[in-house]
């Protein structure tokens, strides 16, 4: 080898680190997602029983929002619009399964995710590649089985670990994941041994990703599969004596595994320097599924997840960032997954975000300044029959099928949902029902009509 090249090999981990030393507004976006984790299970919202020391600190240290919501009730669809920053009137994804074929839909070729726009479109007019994000899925996709157009690799996630579908990621100690497009035997559970809980291996993955991007901006779609039912999990911790039933010992024990999570991750990005560099969002992907006594997960929401009313829709949200989020700040305005793409790329400062897109940037609400909390936010359901929900400022409208009566709710006065109000306000009602006929487009695998 020429003494030219010898150079210029040692020199890369010097350059690397010139590179981050150098100055880029452009935050690492993590975005952290627990399976159907409550609002009120995190002690920041309330909980008083439940451990999560680590959650508390983001929120001490950040942002806690009030008022923000899944793009939809169940697995799926919410994180369908979480990727494309479509709402469920748009995106491909609108439900678990198909209502006209009963199979799961993938991501269509042409669906474009965050990561995708993190990766390719034009930055303040011109591509560069070398300001490109390096990207990541670890833990649980949902929007594409093998050999479909809906594989992370496909939509602009250079790494991908975890569970392709939601009814293997039921299991938490599985005989295999998909590690890119490769189907990797966990050999710590073969032959009907439980040795590698899969959100540890996760965990394991996100803080390796961390570690070998830290001289490039990038971006970490981290979701384990905790505190998803079955409630397993590989120590009780403190809740070992605790006079509760098994299976509420056990929640406890997956969401304080979940808080280690996310305090494992923080630790990372303190020791590599890249603290100050990151912005974090913690959520769930829908609302909690499981009420036990001593924890009240639900708090005073109506339904839970798999329900379009604000106990299935409405989740846990904190968004850190030093230096650029006010530590301890809350915010109550209304924003929903389909959110992010916009304010990743705004973040990013990509141009070119088509008008398909939902969602806007909440970026001026992180950074302190006053938003629009009027601006419709929109889902639609097809468990228990085609429903659709609607929220505009403090007012959320639901209705069952294309036609039917619309039932108004004022989340101010009401977050329980529990007085319909649509009569005393026909102004209200109206502007909702002019909205809805025009929010949403058909689609061949969804049916939008009653009892299906």
């Amino acid at each position: 080898m020429k003494r030219r090249d010898l150079l210029r090999l040692s020199a890369v981990p010097f350059l690397g680190a010139a590179r981050a030393q150098q100055p880029d507004a452009r935050p690492n976006i993590v975005f952290i997602m627990a399976d159907d984790m409550g609002v009120y299970d995190l002690g920041c919202y309330g909980q008083k029983h439940i451990r999560t020391p680590h959650m508390d600190r983001v929120a001490a240290e950040g942002m806690r929002f009030t008022d923000c919501y899944a793009g939809a009730s169940v697995c799926a669809p919410a994180r369908s619009t979480l990727m494309t920053g479509q709402h469920t009137g748009h995106t491909t994804v609108r439900a678990n399964a198909s209502t006209a074929t009963g199979r799961r839909v993938p991501l269509r070729q042409d669906d474009k995710t965050v990561a995708e726009f993190l990766k390719g479109p034009e930055w303040r007019g011109s591509f560069d590649e070398e300001r490109a994000y390096k990207t990541a899925v670890i833990g649980k996709w949902g929007l594409g089985e093998p050999g479909t157009t809906g594989l992370p690799n496909d939509h602009g996630f250079d790494e991908w670990y975890g569970f392709l579908n939601q009814q293997h990621a039921h299991s938490h100690y599985p005989l295999y994941l998909w590690r890119n497009k490769t189907r990797e035997p966990i050999k710590g559970n073969s032959h009907g041994a439980r040795r590698e809980y899969a959100s540890d291996l996760f965990e394991r993955e996100a803080l390796y990703f961390i570690d070998r991007h830290r001289y490039e901006p990038f971006f970490l779609y981290f979701t384990p599969t905790v505190p998803h039912a079955k409630f397993e999990v590989p120590d009780l911790g403190p809740y070992a004596n605790e006079p509760w039933p098994e299976e509420a010992k056990n929640y406890a024990a997956m969401v304080t595994r979940m808080d280690r999570y996310v305090g494992s991750i923080m630790a990372k990005l303190k020791e590599t320097g890249l603290d100050e560099r990151t912005l974090v969002f913690v959520t769930s992907d829908n609302g909690g599924t499981s009420d036990f006594k001593p924890f009240n997960t639900w708090g005073p929401l109506r339904g839970q997840k798999g329900a379009i009313y604000e106990g299935g829709l409405r989740v846990p949200m904190l968004a850190r960032w030093p230096g650029k989020i006010q530590p301890g700040s809350v915010s109550s305005m209304p924003w929903a997954f389909y959110d992010l793409l916009p304010t990743a790329a705004d973040l990013a400062e990509v141009r070119g975000i088509p008008r398909t897109v939902d969602g806007i940037s909440i970026v001026p609400t992180l950074l302190g300044k006053q938003q629009n909390t009027d601006r419709p936010l929109y889902w639609e359901q097809y468990s228990g029959g085609f429903q659709q929900a609607v929220r505009m400022g403090r007012w959320k409208g639901i209705r069952k099928g294309l036609d039917g009566p619309l039932v108004l709710y004022d989340l101010a006065a009401d977050i329980g949902e529990t007085k319909d109000i649509a009569s005393a306000n026909p102004a209200i009602v109206r502007k909702m029902v002019d909205y809805l006929a025009t929010c949403r487009t058909d689609s061949p695998d969804y049916l939008a009509v009653p009892g299906r």
